[in-house]
This record gives structure tokens, C-alpha cells and sequence, in this order.
């Protein structure tokens, strides 16, 4: 019986990490600079191994490691690209327990004291290897006390010191270290090389797992070896048999994506019930909600993309079914619904990820998704704006010099005509249109449009509609209109009035009209303002009303007294018609007998 204990299990990330270069994947192009380096001994004294997780960077730190101390298994080879893997110095570093090849994590080692460990240590030879070499993985978490620590002695190390960085974040490194280092941009791997590499795997283990699962790892680990690899060993322990495409869905929480597909033309026909009941079909069937919503918009990006450069429909990770509808998609669907569609699901998004009930949410964005497929285009909007424009306010002054005249009363359709642009405007600016909105179209019959405002009182009608409050406050209270035409206003302003009133009021009108307002500042109007009409002509009707005997003898038996407002029999009589119940005729009597 054997005393030898069974190896452990070592999960595909591990097993099956580069040792030479030869094994690395997709990075061709840093292989190939790192071979010239070798072979013309100008190894440079620091490198610096940049991109996502998972593409090789630490791997590709200790292939460098142990080709620089390799000596070959006669014990007599140079500083090489092919580390035998056999000898002494190569295994311990394959290890990580070689005493001459220091690897620091910075993400937990980033004080100025860590980094004065490795400069008091430079000093002395490296106690086997040729060179002593420092591993800092993560070396943008580094202080920035820490980074000036190092600069003396990245700048001038000793000849038998080497530096390896290798970082996710190469815009946090400071400029001072990054001139001072080679780098290495780590390339996201392509589809079709992750796919043959997750082949060779799964072979070499003896695992059938079909080409549509392995498309579905591939996607969901973004160009990341290692994330490939961990997803590839998690789907062979799905069971026995070959790995279908569906145990590694609901392995990834992913829907369908023929049912992705079978969604988005729902939402695009504007079918709320079939939506609804079709995400809650894939809910039940184990998919994420946030993942579905995920997905819809990948796919809604791939169907603009393939619109606008339809070669890239050939992914090897897209089905044959999903490459078909999705050309289909592309060549019918016009880019300003895509557009929208992606505006929307990125909003969506973030109300799924922050909302307390993640279906809830879903639901709801769907529903509006939905409704929002079927609104009218922009331009068949405006198309209907101009065919039937709202009826411009009659009558109302002058408006010229802003002298005499009360204020004069609008008709609801005229408030309501105003509010229609202003609303048609606000709709089309979600919808997210394409630039082409009621501003630009109107701008086109700029006559037209001003003709809807021949009077100041219209201006105002304008802004009372559209709810700026503030700025008709300050019309109101701070302008002395000196003259007035549609698409000009001349006016002085009060003391009090803000410095910038002139540019805010014509920018308003601007983006409420689509056309271009002149608002000119004079001096010398000494015209009552809206406010000052306004209050004058009640200080007129309080005074005529204390002139009344009844009211002037109740002011001189309470001094303190005050007239606070004044209703006139028109206007209560006009409140108590409001408020009378209506009359009933043949009212059913509930004792008259049957």
C-alpha cells in the first residue's frame, strides 16, 4: 500500500497558467519586443504590465523573472525568453518561493514603509540568482509617499535589480515612474483565440462541453484568460455528459438569448402584456432581472453596430439564429429608435441596481419601453405641430411702451396652445431624438411662429405656461417695457433687477419658440412695470372703498384696521355658481308612492 498522499485538486486557473512565452495568448506583439530585448541583452531595469484582469500581467512577470535567472538544465545558459522550467531557479520561481524574486501586492502594502523595505534592500546581491527581482502587483495603489520613495532608486538601481510592475489602473501611476519603466500594454483576447484556448483546455481534461456553451463563456468573461478558465472549470462540474449551453446560462444567470431576442421584438411592437409575461417567464426560469435588462441592451448595441459597419455581425460568439434577426433588425429599425432604446435601458439600469425590488423595477421599465416604442418620430411630430398650430391670443394691448392698459385676461385655449408646444418640445427631448426637434423645424417659418405672440401679454402667457416662476417674477416686478414687437423687446430695467434678466429672457423664448428673440436694454423708459399696474389699480379700489361711509367709520373706530382685499358682487356671485350644486330634474322622490 502507498504512503504517497493524492495530490489536491488544482483548480484550470492554476493548472493551466503560462510558463513561457510560448503559452501566453493573444499577446503577440509584447512576445515578440520581449524576444528582441533578450536577444540583443537590453533588458531594461524596470517593466510595467498594463490591462484588465486576467489577461496575463503577474503571469507574464514571472516568465520574465524566470528567464532572466534561468541557466538551463546543464547549469550554464544565459538570460533567456524559452526558461527551461527545469532548473533550480526556474522551478522555485514557478513556486513563488525563490528568495531572490520578492512579490508584493500593493493593494495591501502601500505605505512608505513597505516601499523603504525593497530600497534597503537593493543593496545587497542577490543571494543565488543573477538578478534580484521585485514583483508589485497592483502598483497604482501605491501612496503617493510611497511612489517618491522609489523614484531615486527606479531611476538608478543597482545592475543585479530588476523592477516588475504590473497594474489594472495605468492612469493612477504617476508620469515620474512611467518614464522611468518599459511598458507592456496586455491585450484583451480576441473570441476566436479564447475559444481555441478554452478547446485545448477542456481536451486536455477530458470534458465535452458544446461550441454554443463555450461562445457564452467566452462573452461573459470580456477578454479575461483567467475569468474564461475559472467559468470553463465551473461549467465541467455541471454534471456529467457534455456541458450544454443552457446549464451554463443558468450557471451565468443569463436568459435565453433567442428569448432576449423574442423580448426585444415585443418591446419594438409595443406588446406590454407580452413583455411582462415574458420576463416573468425567464424570472421563473432562474434569470436575473438586471441581467435581462443587461442583455437588451447588448443586443440593442450590437443591432448599431452591425447597422453601421455590418461586417462585425460576423462574431464567432453569436449564433447563426441571432446573426440572422439581427441583421434583419438592423436594416429595418431606423437609428434615432436605437438610439432611444439605448437611452433608455441605460436609465434603466441604474433604477433596476438601486431599487429595493429588482423585478418591480424591471417591470416598470419595460412597460415604458413599450409605450415609448409606438410615440410618433420627431419630425412626424412636428410634421402635426405644423399642420395644426395653436390658436394665437387675441386681443390683449399694444404692448408698446407698456403705458395704460390693465393686463389683459387670456382664454384657456390660448394658455393651452402655448403649453402644447412647450410640451411637445419636452416630449421629443425624451423621447432622444435625433437634434431635429420642433426648435429647429419651427425655425424654418420664423414669421409663423412669431405671429402666435403679437402682444407683450402673450409673452407672458408664454412663460406662465412653460412655468418659470422665477423669471416671470422678475418680469413682472423688474421691466419697463419701452417697446414691443414679435421677436423684439426693448425695455429698461429697474434697480433691483438682475444683471443678466436680458440674456436669460431671450434664451427662454429662443428654446420655447425655436426661433431667435432680440432683447435690447435702453435707458429713459419710465413705464409702469406689470407689478406696479397691477398694485396701483387695487391701491385705486381700496381707496374708493374707504371712501365708503360704512368702511370709513369702521377704519376710525379701529385705527389699526386695514383693507387686506376687496370682492365685488360680480365676483361673489360668480364664486357662489361655482360652488351651487347642480340642479336635478325629475329628482326621485324616495316617499312618493309607486
Amino acid at each position: 500500500m502507498s504512503d504517497e498522499t493524492p495530490p489536491g485538486y488544482q483548480v484550470l486557473a492554476r493548472k493551466y497558467r503560462p510558463e513561457t512565452f510560448a503559452d501566453l495568448v493573444g499577446q503577440d506583439a509584447m512576445v515578440r519586443t520581449l524576444k528582441n530585448a533578450f536577444a540583443a541583452d537590453r533588458i531594461a531595469q524596470a517593466f510595467i504590465m498594463t490591462g484588465i484582469r486576467g489577461t496575463g500581467k503577474t503571469t507574464t512577470a514571472r516568465i520574465i523573472a524566470k528567464g532572466m535567472n534561468c541557466i538551463g538544465p546543464d547549469g550554464t545558459s544565459g538570460p533567456t525568453t524559452d526558461p527551461c522550467g527545469v532548473c533550480e531557479h526556474c522551478t522555485s520561481i514557478s513556486e513563488g518561493r525563490h528568495v531572490d524574486v520578492l512579490e508584493m501586492d500593493a493593494a495591501s502594502r502601500t505605505g512608505v514603509g513597505d516601499i523603504r523595505e525593497i530600497i534597503e534592500s537593493v543593496h545587497y546581491r542577490a543571494a543565488s540568482a543573477r538578478y534580484k527581482i521585485y514583483i508589485i502587483d497592483e502598483v497604482h495603489m501605491l501612496s503617493t509617499s510611497a511612489f517618491n520613495a522609489l523614484l531615486k532608486t527606479l531611476e538608478e538601481p543597482p545592475e543585479h535589480v530588476k523592477f516588475i510592475f504590473a497594474t489594472t489602473e495605468i492612469r493612477k501611476v504617476p508620469v515620474t515612474v512611467l518614464s522611468r519603466c518599459q511598458r507592456f500594454d496586455l491585450r484583451r483576447i480576441e473570441p476566436e483565440v479564447m475559444i481555441g484556448l478554452l478547446q485545448r483546455i477542456a481536451k486536455a481534461e477530458g470534458a465535452q462541453i458544446s461550441e454554443e456553451a463555450l461562445a457564452l463563456i467566452t462573452r461573459a468573461a470580456e477578454g479575461s484568460a483567467r475569468d474564461a478558465t475559472s467559468l470553463l472549470d465551473q461549467s465541467i462540474s455541471q454534471g456529467t455528459g457534455e456541458t450544454s449551453a443552457d446549464q451554463v446560462r443558468a450557471m451565468l444567470g443569463l436568459a435565453d438569448r433567442g428569448r432576449i431576442m423574442d423580448l426585444f421584438d415585443m418591446i419594438l411592437k409595443g406588446d406590454a402584456a407580452g413583455a411582462l409575461a415574458e420576463l416573468s417567464a425567464q424570472y421563473a426560469d432562474g434569470a436575473d432581472p438586471l441581467a435581462v435588462l443587461r442583455d437588451l441592451a447588448e443586443v440593442t448595441h450590437w443591432v448599431s453596430v452591425v447597422k453601421i459597419t455590418p461586417e462585425t455581425a460576423d462574431d464567432p460568439t453569436v449564433s447563426p439564429d441571432e446573426r440572422a434577426r439581427g441583421i434583419a433588425l438592423a436594416e429595418t429599425l431606423p437609428m434615432r429608435v436605437l438610439t432611444r432604446l439605448w437611452q433608455m435601458l441605460l436609465k434603466a439600469l441604474d433604477e433596476v441596481a438601486q431599487a429595493p425590488n429588482a423585478m418591480m423595477a424591471a417591470e416598470m421599465a419595460l412597460i415604458r419601453l413599450t409605450h415609448v416604442a409606438d410615440l410618433p418620430a420627431p419630425e412626424e411630430l412636428v410634421r402635426k405641430l405644423q399642420s395644426s398650430p395653436p390658436s394665437a391670443p387675441s386681443g390683449g394691448g399694444n404692448g408698446g411702451g407698456g403705458s395704460g392698459g390693465g393686463r389683459t385676461a387670456s382664454s384657456p385655449s390660448q394658455t393651452t396652445g402655448a403649453q402644447a408646444v412647450s410640451n411637445a418640445q419636452a416630449r421629443i427631448s425624451n423621447q432622444g431624438g435625433t437634434g431635429h426637434g420642433p426648435a429647429t423645424a419651427l425655425a424654418a417659418a420664423p414669421q409663423e411662429v412669431l405671429a402666435r405672440y403679437p402682444s407683450f401679454e402673450h409673452v407672458l402667457e408664454l412663460v406662465r405656461a412653460n412655468r418659470d416662476v422665477k423669471l416671470l417674477v422678475e418680469i413682472e416686478g423688474c421691466l419697463r417695457l419701452a417697446a414691443y414687437q414679435p421677436g423684439r423687446i426693448e425695455f429698461t430695467p429697474t434697480n433691483n433687477a438682475p444683471p443678466d434678466l436680458a440674456q436669460r429672457l431671450g434664451q427662454r423664448l429662443q428654446s420655447w419658440t425655436g426661433n431667435r428673440w432680440a432683447v435690447i436694454l435702453v435707458n429713459g423708459c419710465d413705464a409702469p412695470t406689470v407689478a406696479e399696474r397691477r398694485d396701483a389699480a387695487e391701491l385705486e379700489l381700496k381707496a374708493r372703498a374707504a371712501e365708503h361711509p360704512l368702511v370709513k367709520s369702521v377704519l376710525e373706530a379701529f385705527p389699526g384696521a386695514e383693507i387686506t382685499a376687496i370682492r365685488s358682487p360680480e365676483s361673489l356671485a360668480a364664486e357662489a355658481e361655482t360652488e351651487a350644486l347642480p340642479e336635478v330634474e325629475d329628482e326621485w322622490d324616495p316617499f312618493e308612492e309607486s
